[in-house]
């Protein structure tokens, strides 16, 4: 879907179309129009087939390729339309292009009916319509809400197009239009939605040099953490690159001027740091260039140098014009990375205090972890366990080898309403930080961690939940490249043992229990509720939640750091209303226990 839409934008960058729509058919297959130019039906001068086949059976043969009809382009992997088709049980193309409409139809990547003409008609724009082929993909089911997802993300930074996406198969179908005038305005602004900003409107600027066009919008709001989100081409550069690197560069220097002209940073104070500038900062760079040079094959990183320059140019020139121009915001903006400075400041001093008390640099460990014996981190792990007395069972029941066990004590810290320095007093999170021995936020090194699988073991009720939410919120926040890395797993503990003469159940879903009485038979078995971790001995947490043989565990993975960031905000940020609302649209999706 992604390859065929990104040809319909590529459509759009050329100023050639305005409007695509996506249709999402009951049988899983789906229908990409747009009201661009339409696909070249001409013959090949090389191949001595219509144009429109050689772009659907051959690989590198559209436009975009060798500077032909497009100078901006986005597909992601330069293999688009012919690879689609190639994975597809069927394909369907009409153009509308020249007063005609043509079809084509494939199967297989194979063309079974050749180009035709099937009317006449006024309009332009190409209709493609596929279905992902069941010997390939026997399990296909289109998520929705992730096309929703990465077009909405497509509308803000693309104004001057409309996307309507439509999922037939639920009933009354559902259509979402995407259409954002604002840009990326509009994108910062949402993104913001559930914070409070610290100036209503959003700092937006452009520029273009030697072929590079350039687009920013940043509006700071009162949390901190950075959150700066980057594309080329409209592909989100996840990585970063030369782009997120000149814009960094400008923005430092420029909020470091104007705080020394203006006498925010007296002659004997340090420069403020980058970190100290962009907490808070909401902001997104988006630039356009001809020929993107993309680190790796999924495009994450962004390799141009000349764009690096170009960025911070722009960047630079036009994000101090503005703070010259609006002093207020400006102010506001100088206070806030003011204050994160001497936060930073305040946390380094605990961090020295903690170093002299023998802890972050040197190789004491918490005084309640029960380490295991091996040393090579890629086999060991930690559970990270709530209160002393499941932290007692899970020691009883571990396999010491390669099995750790932190219990953790005391009051827990909210991270999302807290800066680093009340991080590190936390008596609840440091010791999680010296067990895992890799430090925290810009100070993580990752080659230094202890155990390759860091699992949270909570209860499976309310407040084990929440234990969940905060220590993932903290790993969010501080210790992020672990999530990336894929180090972080959620245990899962039974929710109820059915047993019955010698037959010795575990279910760990409401919906488990009624599935084990009825594969054996069961009417009256014995039911255990386990409503928290200490209720299970030893080898009932072993057998369950702690051998690999037998346990089941959760990745934590982030798919899509924008909405992670958004529900996070959400659920643990200052703000009650939006809360209320999500609590609200999703109650039906809860499970209650009495």
């Amino acid at each position: 879907i992604y390859e065929i839409v990104a040809n319909s934008v590529d459509e759009a960058l050329a100023g050639r179309c305005d409007h695509i729509t996506v249709t999402v058919f009951p049988d899983q297959s789906v229908r990409v129009e747009d009201n661009g130019i339409g696909i070249p039906v001409g013959i090949h001068p090389q191949m001595g087939i219509p144009t429109i086949e050689v772009v659907h059976t051959q690989l590198h043969a559209g436009g975009k390729f060798g500077g032909g009809a497009y100078s901006i382009s986005g597909g992601l992997h330069g293999v688009g339309a012919s690879v689609v088709n190639a994975l597809s049980e069927w394909m369907d193309v009409v153009v509308n292009r020249g007063g005609n409409s043509y079809q084509i139809r494939f199967e297989r990547g194979e063309t079974v009916k050749p180009l035709e003409i099937i009317g006449q008609t006024a309009k332009t724009g190409t209709i493609t319509t596929f279905k992902p082929d069941p010997e390939i993909f026997p399990d296909v089911e289109i998520d929705f809400n992730l096309l929703l997802t990465r077009y909405r993300e497509m509308a803000f930074l693309n104004s001057e197009v409309a996307i309507t996406l439509v999922d037939k198969r639920v009933e009354p179908q559902e259509v979402k239009k995407l259409h954002y005038e604002g840009g990326i305005i509009s994108f910062v602004e949402y993104l913001n939605r559930n914070k409070t900003v610290l100036h209503k409107t959003p700092i937006y600027f452009f520029g273009e040099q030697d072929d590079v066009f350039v687009e920013v919008a940043i509006q700071y709001n009162d949390t901190y953490v950075e959150n700066v989100y980057t594309y080329a081409n409209n592909i989100a550069t996840i990585e970063g690159g030369s782009h997120l690197t000149g814009f960094r560069s400008a923005v430092t220097k420029t909020v470091n001027d104007y705080a020394r002209k203006y006498n925010f940073l007296k002659e004997k104070d340090k420069n403020l740091q980058g970190e100290d500038i962009r907490e808070g900062m909401c902001a997104i760079v988006s630039v356009k260039i001809p020929d993107p040079q993309f680190e790796g094959q999924t495009k994450t990183r962004l390799g141009n140098a000349e764009v690096r320059t170009v960025t911070e140019a722009v960047a630079g020139e036009e994000f101090a014009a503005f703070l010259e121009e609006n002093p207020a915001v400006a102010r506001t903006i100088m206070t806030k990375c003011i204050s994160a400075s001497q936060a930073r400041e305040a946390a380094r001093k605990a961090r020295d205090m903690t170093r002299r008390k023998s802890a972050l640099e040197s190789n004491a460990l918490p005084g309640k972890l029960s380490d295991c014996q091996e040393k090579d981190p890629t086999h060991c792990e930690i559970f990270i366990v709530e209160g002393d007395s499941a932290g007692g069972t899970a020691k009883g029941g571990r396999e010491r080898k390669y099995q750790a066990i932190l219990p953790l004590w005391g009051k827990m810290l909210n991270v999302e309403k807290a800066r680093i320095d009340r991080v590190l007093e936390n008596e609840k999170l440091m010791p999680i930080v010296l067990a895992l021995g890799a430090g925290l936020g810009s100070e993580l090194d990752i080659s230094k961690l202890r155990y390759h699988k860091v699992i949270i073991m909570a209860d499976a009720d309310v407040d084990g939940s929440h234990i969940r939410t905060l220590l993932l919120t903290f790993f969010f926040r501080y210790m992020r490249p672990l999530i990336d890395n894929g180090h972080i797993y959620i245990a899962c503990p039974p929710l109820y043992r059915l047993y019955q003469g010698d037959k010795n159940f575990y279910a760990y879903e409401e919906g488990d229990v009624e599935k084990i009485k009825t594969e054996n038979g069961w009417t009256d078995p014995k039911i255990q509720r386990f409503k928290g971790l200490g209720e299970m001995n030893a080898d009932q947490l072993w057998d369950t939640t702690m051998n690999p043989e037998t346990r089941r565990l959760k990745r934590v993975d982030l798919h899509d750091a924008l909405q992670a960031d958004e529900t996070f905000t959400l659920l643990m940020g200052d703000r009650v209303d939006p809360r209320r609302d999500f609590i609200s649209q999703n109650a039906r999706l809860a499970t209650v226990n009495n």
